[in-house]
């Protein structure tokens, strides 16, 4: 990659994380900003995605490559997007599973403090698949 597409691809990325805070903090209080903030990020994260794929497999320095040196590479460059990919899913799915097991365990740990011990193990759990996750991204990672 020229240092011209590594320049666009950071601006890309920084513009998917700075465009959808801003519409979040600056936009209008209402009830469905949430959804407007999260649909927002969303296009522009898969839009960074989608505009990085086509900068790293763009064929104008590739074709002077030899054909195995490019496929170990661009084994390497799909390696880190699984491992990336492994790690964001993971930790979104176990947030999501944490933010519903943490305050369903509040509450019932506000009605009866005896239940704290078996309300912490399903906190747990949900942090477990954040793991489980990372795991498998050093897995691959150890791979390449």
């Amino acid at each position: 990659m020229t240092l011209a597409s590594r320049l666009i691809l950071i601006a890309a990325l920084i513009l998917s994380i700075i465009i959808p805070f801003g519409y979040y903090l600056l936009g209008e209080k209402k009830k469905g900003r949430y959804k407007a903030a999260l649909a927002t990020n969303i296009f522009f994260f898969f839009g960074a995605c989608i505009i990085g794929s086509i900068m790293m497999f763009h064929g104008a320095d590739v074709q002077a490559a030899d054909a195995a040196a490019q496929a170990a590479s661009n084994a390497t460059g799909l390696g880190y997007i699984a491992a990336a990919l492994v790690t964001g899913l993971s930790c979104i799915g176990g947030g999501i599973a944490v933010a519903s097991a943490a305050s369903a365990a509040l509450g019932a740990i506000s009605e009866d403090s005896s239940v704290l011990g078996k309300s912490l193990i399903f906190v747990g759990l949900a942090e477990g698949v954040c793991l489980y996750g990372l795991i498998i991204s050093f897995m691959i990672l150890g791979q390449l």
